[in-house]
């Protein structure tokens, strides 16, 4: 299954891609990546295409981790609240470890601690991306940025091991981490003392970090089910433009139709389905809560003319629109007489 990464990825890319000699927008568009997706998603293997797409074009081999090391931490995204606020740095990469998939499904951390020396470990796990040199050391760049953020003081690890031989001279990655790498190693990993995870972090704040952590615990449950609610999104913001279509949002989100349909089925839902119960909402707020015409309402959910909208509106509500709007005016004015009537029930919008 193609994997996401949430937007913050891309975080200062502009800026680094002009520093390089790119013209940013146009390898955004090359890789088939949006310009404005900072707080959206993006696919996880076009995010790695564009790493390595940019290596290729800059004959910068350490591209990737020159990135990560410009954009440090903060392209963590919320989970940074999380990792400030913990009480040790041990916790803080413990929780990071944890909430890890809810800034990227295509890759799993871990910490790991054998007697005086702990691990850190970074871990691919999107069968589609093909090389992965470049995003792995990204990802590396960041961590050592990290690291010495919580530290508050230059870090001094005692290793870093990458599964991938050498893209550069090794003195190149000993002159940008302090470190000089030892190749084709078993794993991806920051090797360092292990007594460092006891350092004690300053921001520590109990009361924040179990703020941070129901929210992330909310964002995790929502994880999966995001997609569909993020399409609906789209879609409210689309439909005024006229018809609106798979392809049209598939390719906003830089996935096949096929791909999208997919996933929206592994939800239990559909395009369709998604597209129907963003219009029956809509409808119905914009009959409730205003006196706009329905022949405006039509062309704002996309509808080509007032008939095709009328019976959609039948399907759904068992009554045409017009029908519909004069039982609801009427119970509005028996409501404000104090006499409501029992057999006006407004149908439950979905999909709000």
């Amino acid at each position: 299954m193609t994997s996401f990464v949430r937007g913050i990825a891309l975080l200062g890319f502009d800026e680094f891609a002009i520093s390089q000699g790119l013209d940013a927008h146009a390898v955004l568009a090359e890789a088939g990546l949006p310009t404005d997706a900072l707080d959206g998603l993006i696919s996880g293997g076009k995010f790695n295409a564009l790493l390595e797409l940019c290596a290729r074009r800059t004959g910068n081999p350490l591209f990737g981790l020159q990135f990560g090391l410009h954009q440090g931490s903060q392209a963590l995204g919320g989970l940074l609240y999380l990792i400030q606020s913990a009480r040790t740095v041990g916790d803080a990469l413990k929780a990071l470890a944890q909430y890890f998939h809810v800034h990227s499904s295509g890759a799993e951390l871990h910490l790991e601690r054998q007697g005086d020396q702990a691990r850190f470990l970074y871990e691919v796990v999107d069968g589609e991306a093909a090389s992965v040199r470049q995003t792995v050391e990204l990802a590396m760049g960041i961590g050592a940025q990290l690291m010495q953020s919580l530290l508050g003081h230059p870090w001094k690890p005692n290793a870093l091991w990458l599964r991938h031989p050498a893209a550069s001279e090794p003195g190149a990655y000993r002159r940008l981490l302090g470190v000089t790498p030892r190749f084709g190693g078993p794993v991806n990993a920051w090797v360092f003392d292990a007594a460092l995870l006891e350092t004690p972090l300053s921001a520590t704040d109990e009361r924040f970090q179990q703020s941070a952590r129901r929210q992330l615990n909310e964002l995790a449950r929502l994880t999966v089910q995001e997609l569909p609610a993020y399409v609906q999104k789209l879609l409210r913001q689309r439909l005024h433009t006229g018809h609106i279509s798979i392809e049209q949002i598939a390719g906003h989100m830089q996935l096949s139709p096929r791909t999208l349909q997919r996933y929206l089925q592994a939800e239990g839902t559909s395009f369709q389905e998604l597209l129907d119960q963003t219009r029956q909402a809509m409808a119905t707020r914009y009959i409730c809560d205003s006196s706009i015409k329905l022949t405006q309402l039509a062309a704002l959910l996309g509808y080509a003319d007032l008939s095709v909208f009328s019976r959609a509106f039948t399907r759904w509500n068992g009554v045409s629109p017009q029908k519909w709007k004069q039982r609801f005016r009427q119970a509005q004015l028996l409501a404000e007489s104090g006499a409501a009537p029992a057999s006006f029930r407004p149908p439950r919008a979905t999909g709000q």
